[in-house]
C-alpha cells in the first residue's frame, strides 16, 4: 500500500489556508485570471493548468454564494480554502496582474492584504 495519508495529503497541496472575500472581490478577481493572455502566462511562470487549479478555488466559491439572498450577495463574506503552496502564486498575481485588470483600487487593496494575511 504505497498511497498513504501523508503522500495523499502531499498531493493535494498539504496546508489549507482560509481567505475571506466579499463575493464581488472574488469574482473580480477570477475574471482578472481568466484574461491573463498566454504569453503572460509563461511570464508568470504558470500553464493552462496552473491557472485552472487557481480558478477552481475561486469557482467553488459558488457553492456557498448559492445559499445567500441575491440581494446581499455582492458584499457577502466567502470564505475559500485553498493550499498553501498556491498562495505565493496568487500573491505575485494579485501584485503583478491584478492592478491591470481590476476596476477599483479599492478591490484590490482588500485582496492583497487578505491574501498578506493568509501568508
Amino acid at each position: 500500500m504505497t498511497n498513504g495519508l501523508g503522500e495523499r495529503w502531499r498531493r493535494r497541496g498539504g496546508r489549507t489556508v482560509r481567505l475571506v472575500l466579499a463575493f464581488d472581490d472574488i469574482m473580480e478577481f477570477a475574471l482578472a485570471l481568466l484574461s491573463v493572455p498566454p504569453d503572460e502566462l509563461e511570464a508568470l511562470g504558470w500553464s493552462f493548468a496552473d491557472r485552472k487549479r487557481l480558478l477552481d478555488h475561486f469557482l467553488r466559491s459558488g457553492k456557498a454564494a448559492q445559499r445567500v439572498p441575491r440581494d446581499a450577495l455582492g458584499q457577502s463574506l466567502i470564505t475559500l480554502r485553498l493550499p498553501r503552496r498556491d498562495l505565493a502564486p496568487l500573491q505575485r498575481f494579485a501584485r503583478r496582474e491584478l492592478p491591470k485588470a481590476a476596476s477599483n483600487a479599492a478591490m484590490l487593496d482588500r485582496v492583497l492584504r487578505v491574501l498578506d494575511d493568509a501568508a
